[in-house]
């Protein structure tokens, strides 16, 4: 009886046992017909996400080409990147701002394998937490994480040839062991480079023309060095520290000059100039929660260091009473030293919502004590007009608060605003007329509202107002010289201008997007051209006028072009762009095209110089520069990814861009565009990346305004931008390492103004 009984069960469990088989079988049948699709390029609440990792380009290139793939971004000239519709962007790396200079940022991306990288979110409209100015947006670098144990490396080999052959190289080394990582690179390199100028100004009754180049020998060194030590499983100490090392001895600037098209003189301005950055950090954080609340804090100090010293001659054709041998010695130092501090707190609850509050404090002390000699007789004497001891000094209280909400799976939002108070003065030593001291508060709310419409559908409304403040260079009231009489004059007394931003972006099936936006700029600044006549009294090496023969001084009268940086009015931009991101062919080719649409009305002008020291007896007239500006700018852009093989090791790259001429504040710039092509090959652990860049030979800066009252100016310069570039890069080590935490420095907003 227990037999049949057993032998029963054993039947009946076979039969169930095949039954849950072919109902396991039908199940994976099912599960095998699903496909995913990848969702390379995504908008969240607040952002553009472009998934790296999911994208057929990102093998075997560097950072700095994988964000010229990027949607949204541009690069005109190789060095700066822009968000369409933004004046200028910050890095991120982590979400945690950069402690980099523009050159050292280009350097870092350039040597940074596009395989430590999980995706790139780009911030069109910051939130109250970042720390930004004007229409800035925010390139935030997410980077791969891993916790294995090991280290890594990348060995990088450039050379450029355009005018000048260029080499370059550089090392990254990161590595893990336990609670301890540490990350560092080196790079090393020259450039030199060459500019061909044109520059025209006058009006009805006079003509003023200069031509010339400029040669420019750089040598560039820099690295950065971060540990991070993790306490416990809740705490985090980390420490950084970025060094940038800039030299360029025996820059040429050669210039022909003619007056009314009779040749005039021949300048020739020699430079030195040394740059000099350190920037240390030390960065704490803890994890409050399981939810990911934490607290961070950061204590920051920068150092700055830039110094020029030149000599500029003239050299007459024609030797007259005005027009002789001339010369001046000028040296332009700049020290900044930066003192900062910043804590934040981010709080995450279970309904999806988080509430962050943050402070800072930034202290910020100048000294630009420029020195200009004069030839006089047959010496250098001092220059009391154009000397400046210059020192400003700058506090920034900030704080914020956001508050983000999910409400739905369709409907999100996040409102914020954020207080900054700022304590300035600037004075020369030994000149009270120059001089000011500024008190101001800012409130800048924030706010965006979220709606997935459904899957294929998102539609966001962003809101923001940002304080844009001058480059401490900008405001040490030194000059730079094109010429005697053609230069850029710097102002002390430019303040800061408010801005205001709204957008609207739509995007369809994560590959096609729309964005609707719109900037207002109030007491906006720039550098504008002024033209004049100025009436001097000459004078001996002692100061004395120089008596003629009917006893009264002798006066000379010319001609001068001054680009004084200045406040001029307002700016209103109202941009559309339109993009797709989108793979073909079972991402054999891979496209990126975008185009902008901006109408712009820029009115104001500028009708004297604030900075002008004139000695007892002399004269200057200005003629006044107006702006009133209603300009329809365009802007298009096509990058194109093609697999040429089967393994996935040969890419070829077309990209292209143009920009029809535009108007600006300083004038129309004509037309610009660039072709470029490119190779890739990889084999094992190397890339080899063969580039040739604006093979029309066609991205020319040419800028060229005229006013109502006749007079004219332009400036032409052609920069040589045809150049072929080789790569070859060697990746070692365990490529899944997590680099070490990166973290935010305090003194990150100001950086940008240095």
């Amino acid at each position: 009886m227990k037999a049949k009984i057993l032998i029963a069960v054993i039947f009946f469990s076979g039969m169930i046992t095949a039954q849950q088989t072919k109902t396991d079988s039908a199940k994976t049948k099912n599960i095998e017909e699903v496909k995913l699709s990848k969702k390379v390029f995504v908008k969240k609440s607040d952002r553009f996400v472009y998934d790296v990792a999911n994208s057929p380009i990102a093998k075997g290139t560097n950072s700095f080409n994988l964000l010229q793939q990027t949607p949204m971004l541009s690069s005109t000239d190789g060095k700066v990147f822009k968000i369409m519709g933004k004046s200028s962007v910050v890095f991120y790396i982590n979400g945690k701002r950069t402690l980099m200079d523009a050159e050292a940022i280009t350097e870092m991306l350039k040597n940074t394998p596009s395989e430590n990288i999980q995706k790139i979110e780009v911030v069109t409209v910051p939130g109250s937490e970042f720390q930004v100015e004007a229409n800035e947006g925010v390139i935030n670098i997410v980077m791969k994480k891993s916790k294995t144990n090991g280290y890594n490396g990348t060995l990088k080999m450039n050379n450029s040839q355009s005018f000048y052959n260029n080499p370059s190289s550089g090392i990254a080394f990161n590595a893990r062991q336990d609670k301890w990582s540490f990350n560092s690179n080196f790079n090393m390199g020259s450039y030199r480079e060459r500019e061909k100028y044109t520059l025209t100004n006058g009006d009805s009754t006079f003509r003023n023309e200069s031509v010339g180049t400029m040669d420019d020998p750089n040598k560039n060194y820099g690295g950065s060095i971060n540990i991070d030590y993790e306490i416990n499983k809740k705490q985090n100490l980390g420490f950084s520290y970025n060094v940038r090392y800039n030299k360029s001895f025996g820059s040429v600037l050669d210039m022909t000059n003619f007056e009314n098209g009779q040749l005039s003189n021949r300048t020739i301005n020699q430079e030195d100039a040394q740059t000099r950055n350190h920037n240390f950090n030390l960065n704490y954080e803890i994890k409050t929660d399981t939810l990911g609340s934490k607290l961070s804090s950061n204590v920051s100090y920068l150092w700055f260091n830039r110094d020029k010293v030149s000599l500029g001659e003239t050299f007459p054709f024609v030797v007259s009473e005005e027009n002789t041998y001339r010369a001046f010695q000028q040296a332009v130092p700049q020290i900044i030293n930066n003192y900062a501090a910043n804590i934040d707190y981010i709080k995450k609850f279970r309904n999806e919502s988080t509430f962050a509050i943050g402070t800072s404090y930034n202290f910020t002390n100048t000294d630009s004590d420029t020195r200009q000699n004069d030839f006089i007789g047959n010496s250098f004497v001092i220059n009391t007009n154009l000397s400046n001891h210059f020192i400003y000094k700058e506090n920034i209280i900030g704080a914020y608060a956001t508050y983000e909400r999910k409400f739905s799976e369709k409907f999100s939002g996040k409102l914020g605003t954020r207080f900054e108070a700022t304590i300035s003065t600037g004075d020369v030593v030994g000149k009270s007329d120059i001089g000011f001291e500024r008190n101001y508060n800012n409130l800048l709310p924030y706010a965006t509202l979220n709606y997935a419409v459904n899957e294929n559908n998102n539609i966001t409304y962003s809101f923001s107002s940002r304080v844009r403040r001058p480059g401490f260079g900008q405001l040490n009231p030194s000059r730079t010289y094109f010429t005697p009489s053609n230069y850029i004059q710097n102002n002390p007394f430019m303040q800061a201008s408010k801005n205001y931003n709204q957008e609207i972006n739509y995007m369809y099936k994560n590959a096609f997007y729309a964005n609707l936006s719109f900037n207002f700029a109030e007491n906006a600044y720039s550098q504008l051209p002024l033209q004049g006549t100025e009436t001097k009294i000459q004078r001996d090496e002692n100061g004395n006028p120089i008596l003629g023969s009917d006893g009264q001084p002798v006066k000379i009268t010319s001609k001068f072009l001054r680009y004084i940086r200045t406040n001029y009015g307002n700016n209103k931009q109202l941009g559309l762009t339109l993009g797709m991101n989108k793979s073909w062919f079972g991402d054999i080719w891979t496209t990126n095209y975008s185009a902008n649409f901006e109408y712009a009305t820029i009115s104001g002008g500028v009708t004297k110089d604030p900075t002008s020291q004139l000695l007892p007896g002399d004269t200057e007239e200005l003629q006044p520069y107006v702006i009133d500006i209603k300009t329809l700018n365009m802007f298009f852009q096509a990058n194109n990814v093609i697999r040429l093989s089967s393994k996935k090791d040969w890419y070829a790259g077309i990209n292209y861009w143009m920009m029809p001429s535009r108007e600006m504040e300083i004038g129309k710039l004509r037309t610009q565009q660039s072709l470029d092509l490119n190779i890739k090959k990889i084999m094992g652990n190397f890339t080899f990346l063969v580039e040739v860049n604006d093979i029309l030979n066609s991205n020319i800066d040419d800028i060229r305004t005229t006013q109502a009252n006749g007079s004219y100016n332009s400036v032409r310069s052609f920069k040589y931008g045809r150049e072929l570039n080789i790569n070859v890069t060697y990746n070692f080590g365990n490529q899944k390492l997590k680099k070490a935490r990166e973290v935010k420095s305090a003194n990150d907003a100001i950086k940008s103004r240095t």
